[in-house]
């Protein structure tokens, strides 16, 4: 389904959604790391760069994050060939304080991440319910870090190995008109 807008848009972001269904295929050392250099080019403040990210595309850190997945998340990222847990450094580097936009540093990382891996035909979904405790503890890392969200990443997959009630929502979703977002007129 292509999404239709207003304006012309990049194809990547009038493209992108968040599908579930993957395929068992590999994904590429080269594009994963492409994904990850294409997430270190969003902007920051102070260029603090706060992301960090735990890659599960080897067998133990896979099988680690698929743990740490809640059930409803299980259920269909468990098929994903990568998953990744993006985190957030949460002091400054200069002095050490309380870096207040490092969430919104890291998010603006994800839709650079969500968009290349547009561009590379894969899917990248992110994922909220999961354990962020239970990662943060096994791979031991430091108190100023917070794990913040989980992406799952390969290639889009056949829609019958989802259970039924995901094969339903297995489309773009809608978006409200752009306009009514805009709180001044």
């Amino acid at each position: 389904m292509q999404r239709i807008t207003q304006y012309p848009l990049l194809q990547e972001i009038q493209n992108r959604w968040s599908a579930r269904a993957f395929s068992t295929k590999a994904v590429e050392q080269d594009d994963l790391y492409a994904l990850i250099e294409a997430a270190t080019f969003a902007p920051s403040a102070l260029n603090e760069q706060p992301w960090r990210f735990i890659l599960g595309n080897k067998p133990d850190d896979l099988s680690i994050l698929k743990q740490a997945l809640f059930p409803s998340n299980h259920d269909w990222a468990q098929h994903a060939p990568v998953l990744i847990a993006l985190c957030s450094k949460k002091t400054t580097t200069f002095n050490g304080k309380e870096n207040f936009y490092s969430r919104f540093d890291v998010g603006a990382a994800w839709a650079f991440l969500s968009l290349e891996a547009n561009r590379r035909d894969l899917i990248a979904h992110a994922i909220g319910g999961f354990d962020k405790k239970m990662i943060h503890d096994h791979y031991a890392l430091e108190e100023d870090i917070e794990v913040v969200l989980m992406i799952a990443i390969g290639y889009v997959g056949d829609i019958k190995s989802l259970s039924e009630k995901y094969q339903e929502r297995e489309k773009p979703g809608l978006r409200r008109p752009f306009m009514e977002s805009i709180l001044t007129k």
